[in-house]
């Protein structure tokens, strides 16, 4: 008995491998050997922590020419930018910082934390961001996922309907 034949076309591939495929490079340019260490900051080193610093760079030391074969790489400097007046928590907090850091890459990565007391960009707050519910535009989009079955499809599908009417006005 033989395979059953393979469909032919285009199938769909999630949006991470192309965005993660375009981001890389320019991450690598600060250093960093993959995005997920900016990505995944939040998590990495918990909101309190993540709300007052972010990285900026990874230093990595200089290579030299001709590298011992026993000697591994020599781990990295992370360079922080930190809201002014946190300096000291941070530096407080380095070594736990230190230690999720190289958790969550699974490796040695960082050794120490060099801390720029800048401002960091402003978050926009989610619950901020969002319109007052438009009770007419929710029931359309309630309506219009009525069929779906699976209750978390059908309420993530009345949120973007709910968005995308309201925007329309």
């Amino acid at each position: 008995m033989s395979a059953p034949p393979r469909k032919k076309g285009v199938f769909a591939r999630p949006l991470a491998d192309y965005v993660l495929r375009q981001i890389d490079p320019l991450v690598a340019r600060q250093g960093f050997g993959e995005a997920s260490l900016l990505m995944q900051w939040r998590e990495i080193v918990g909101a309190r922590v993540a709300d007052i610093c972010a990285p900026e760079k990874l230093q990595w030391p200089a290579r030299a020419r001709k590298p011992a074969p026993d000697k591994p790489q020599e781990p990295s400097t992370l360079i922080l930018r930190v809201e002014p007046g946190f300096g000291l928590d941070i530096q407080h907090m380095a070594p736990a910082i230190i230690d999720r850091i190289n958790a969550h890459l699974g490796w040695r990565c960082v050794a120490r934390l060099t801390l720029r007391q800048e401002a960091l960009p402003q978050r926009v707050d989610k619950a901020a961001r969002r319109r007052p519910a438009d009770l007419a535009a929710r029931a359309r989009a309630e309506a219009a996922a009525e069929g779906v079955a699976d209750e978390t499809l059908r309420a993530a599908l009345v949120r973007l309907g709910e968005s995308a009417l309201a925007q329309r006005k």
